[in-house]
């Protein structure tokens, strides 16, 4: 064996979101010394990006390193959201070996199922940590057995299911292998359990190279880099090798600079040995499933497959009065640049042009994976009016499928049945029902179209108290007609500023999204009416002057708190004739014709007369 030879584990945490996943990997850089003793630590180091923050979800997954006695081992973060899945899936390949985190009360959840299914696929040997012990409500052994069912379930092979069994608390940064007898306060034990559980990758140096891309990302400096693990050989920087893509075809492409981790930072050398991730720069054009092989030597690994996007939405120039007021970047142009530049890390989403120069269509894997970037392109100082998202459909032996995903609902007991009856009329199917004491679990196979819109409604059917998770299950024949949104919009006829006195009348015929004094304009909807039709008011009328004054009438103008509606929650409102107006500083809901003679016009063409009250 090469004496100069780093003994290597790759590793990715899986979980749950919200079983602490990025909270364990903090612990393990704070015990392995990566910070100096003046380093500031923050929480949840390696979500970055402040929207993971905020959010407290990982959406892309990111790399860093510890070493631990002679071992170098790199830690892989995978976004727990199915909407990210085409990300788990590539880097679950470059791992030896996954720890699988559950909650010591929830147990498995769906989830982790997903990651779990793709990491016993190709034969990894998971490491179970049950986390949370501290909870009141732990129930460590019911957790193991469920998660030995999970594990039958997804066809794990016996020395699968040899699984090594470990407890702790990773917010406190303990890990023990016996949770009442033992006494140690930091994750030793999960350190030792990887080295004697998995091997470190193979000495492969004397072999021709082969370094495989998984993810990508993007330097302002340095342009696009390719991320990947080193297969077998050596890669070297400033060096030519053969690019190998997936319909087989190659291109010669020069490395310029290849970095590797070390704690949380990403460090250049002249050259990297098989076993490791690096990073990759000075390929202009390198994609995901690329392998790198010696010049004149092309053995490219098995291509990556990418997941299908299942969800699509028109991104259009903001047209509105209130267009260009607070956004930086409003033009077709800028809005093409932001995502050609998105596409270059992006990978699970397509942009196609349309027949209109200054609308986008752009398709992904779900509503979370689009209103990310809505959100992102938002705080950028884009402008950007946005459609009702449609499924993709495929056809399947000559019939038309579309997305149906697998749905898990925990609510309680109460509004069980409210929310079966609700994903009943979005042609839900009923797949298992389970009493969890005061709480009941409910499983659905439903139609990505019918959830479309439906987080909001669910959480306020469950009062906040339920949970509810979805991964995509596959595609089956169209269901038929899906009921929208029961409920007509309250459309503004006027342009200027809203009055209270005008908002006192109309929030009796409805749930208003705007307070006083807020800029309007015509056809915007400022609300949601009680009834199933629009109706048209206006919301800039003020109360008549009079020389009499009476006292106490003013007093009662109580304006009920308006409803400030979210991105998401935007989005899920609007019906096929409605856009979510996105700038920097608001979020308007509007119709796509602002008028009301437009409207009528265009109802008429489709057939449709649509009586709209007046006030």
């Amino acid at each position: 064996m090469n004496m100069d030879y780093q003994k290597i584990i790759n590793i990715a945490v899986i979980a749950h979101v919200d079983a602490g996943k990025s909270t364990l990997v903090n612990a393990f850089l704070k015990q392995s010394h990566v910070f100096k003793d003046n380093e500031k630590v923050v929480d949840c180091i390696m979500d970055s990006n402040d929207l993971e923050r905020e959010r407290g979800i990982t959406i892309y997954s990111k790399n860093c390193s510890v070493q631990y006695k002679d071992y170098k081992i790199n830690i892989v973060d995978t976004p727990g959201h199915a909407d990210f899945s085409s990300e788990v899936e590539r880097i679950i390949k470059t791992v030896d070996t996954v720890i699988l985190l559950v909650d010591s009360a929830e147990g498995p959840m769906p989830q982790t199922r997903f990651v779990l299914q793709k990491s016993l696929e190709i034969g990894l040997r998971p490491i179970l940590l049950i986390n949370k012990m501290d909870k009141p409500d732990a129930r460590a052994n019911e957790v193991i057995d469920e998660v030995y069912d999970l594990f039958l379930e997804l066809n794990a092979t016996d020395d699968q299911l040899d699984f090594p069994i470990l407890y702790g608390v990773a917010r406190e940064g303990i890990v023990r292998y016996n949770w009442d007898t033992d006494t140690n306060n930091d994750i030793t034990p999960l350190f030792e359990t990887i080295l004697h559980h998995t091997q470190a990758y193979p000495d492969l140096t004397k072999e021709p190279v082969q370094m495989q891309v998984c993810a990508l990302a993007y330097d302002d400096y340095i342009g696009r880099l390719g991320i990947g693990r080193i297969y077998s050989g050596t890669l070297k920087a400033a060096t030519q090798y053969e690019v190998c893509n997936a319909e087989g075809k190659t291109g010669k492409g020069k490395t310029n600079q290849i970095f590797v981790y070390k704690g949380l930072s990403r460090i250049p050398v002249n050259e990297i040995q098989c076993g490791e991730i690096c990073m990759i720069s000075g390929i202009p054009d390198i994609s995901i499933g690329d392998t790198l092989c010696p010049d004149g030597a092309p053995d490219p690994l098995p291509m990556i497959k990418i997941e299908e996007p299942t969800l699509s939405m028109n991104f259009m120039v903001n047209d509105s009065p209130f267009a260009g007021q607070s956004g930086k970047y409003v033009t077709s142009r800028n809005i093409r640049e932001r995502l050609e530049k998105e596409l270059e890390v992006n990978v699970g989403l397509k942009v196609e042009e349309t027949g209109s120069t200054d609308t986008f269509k752009v398709s992904g894997r779900g509503e979370l994976h689009l209103t990310v970037l809505l959100e992102q392109m938002r705080r950028e100082g884009y402008e950007v009016a946005v459609s009702r998202p449609e499924v993709i459909l495929k056809k399947i032996n000559g019939q038309t499928c579309e997305p149906v995903e697998e749905v898990v609902c925990d609510v309680p007991n109460e509004y069980s049945g409210t929310v079966i009856s609700v994903l009943n009329k979005r042609k839900g199917m009923l797949q298992n029902m389970e009493d969890n004491g005061s709480y009941t679990r409910v499983t659905y196979l439903v139609p990505t179209r019918g959830l479309i819109g439906y987080r909001t409604a669910f959480i306020n059917t469950t009062h906040g108290e339920g949970t509810m998770v979805r991964r995509l299950a596959g595609y089956e024949p169209w269901k038929g007609d899906i009921p929208q949104r029961e409920n007509g919009a309250l459309i503004s006829t006027e342009t200027g500023s809203a009055m209270t006195y005008a908002l006192w009348n109309i929030q009796e015929r409805g749930q208003l999204f705007i307070g006083a004094q807020t800029p309007v304009y015509e056809g915007m909807i400022i609300g949601v009416s009680s009834k199933n039709k629009d109706m048209t008011v206006n919301p800039i009328k003020n109360k008549k002057m009079t020389a009499v004054r009476s006292t106490g009438n003013d007093e009662a103008m109580k304006l009920v708190p308006p409803k400030i509606l979210t991105l998401e929650e935007a989005i899920e409102f609007i019906n096929d004739d409605e856009l979510v107006e996105i700038t920097p500083t608001d979020i308007r809901v509007r119709k796509k014709y602002l008028t009301i003679i437009d409207r009528r016009r265009h109802a008429r063409e489709l057939g449709k007369i649509d009586d709209e009250e007046d006030e």
